[in-house]
């Protein structure tokens, strides 16, 4: 498994962390090379993981500091940032989340909402598997057990942690448990 493509859709004055991972700011530029990255993947037998859908282009933070808001409409969305998932919806066996609030779809980052993992499911039609971003991440606020369990309960499949923390492990492990 690799955490790639990141199709995200770069946008000008937005948060730097897309920035140069982006395959650019064209719709059906990064939809065609995410299509080639995903096919190159599968090809070395690697199975790929694309990210941060439903589209983190428009952040204006990091979310690994903090949680970004987006407030475009949602028509917007899906003719540009959610589009590229749309279009790849059937090329990848799993997708990451975004650790990021669409307003006009809830008030709740997307990893832990349930309106917006539906919306993932039914509007863009990505019904593969979903892995979090990482649960250890500064955007998501509380403890991670319980982030784990809005998680799962929002309808993410695979819970992602990343830091090595082994406070936060145990508390992910008695969860589960």
């Amino acid at each position: 498994y690799n955490c790639a493509p990141m199709i995200d859709l770069w946008h000008q004055d937005c948060d730097n962390i897309i920035g140069d991972r982006s395959f650019g700011d064209d719709v059906d530029l990064v939809t065609q090379l995410g299509r080639f990255a995903i096919k190159g993947l599968k090809k070395s037998a690697i199975n790929p993981i694309m990210k941060h859908i439903p589209g983190h282009g428009l952040a204006k933070c990091d979310s690994h500091l903090s949680l970004p808001q987006i407030d475009h409409d949602v028509s917007f969305l899906m003719k540009n940032d959610f589009k590229i998932f749309q279009n790849l919806k059937n090329e990848a066996n799993i997708a990451m989340t975004a650790h990021i609030v669409y307003s006009k779809i809830d008030y709740l980052p997307a990893t832990i909402s349930q309106k917006t993992i539906n919306f993932i499911r039914e509007e863009i039609g990505f019904k593969n598997l979903l892995i979090t971003d990482d649960l250890s991440m500064k955007a998501l606020s509380g403890n991670v057990s319980k982030n784990s369990e809005l998680a799962l309960k929002a309808g993410c499949d695979i819970l992602l942690h990343c830091n090595g923390d082994m406070k936060e492990m145990k508390e992910i492990n008695n969860f589960l448990s």
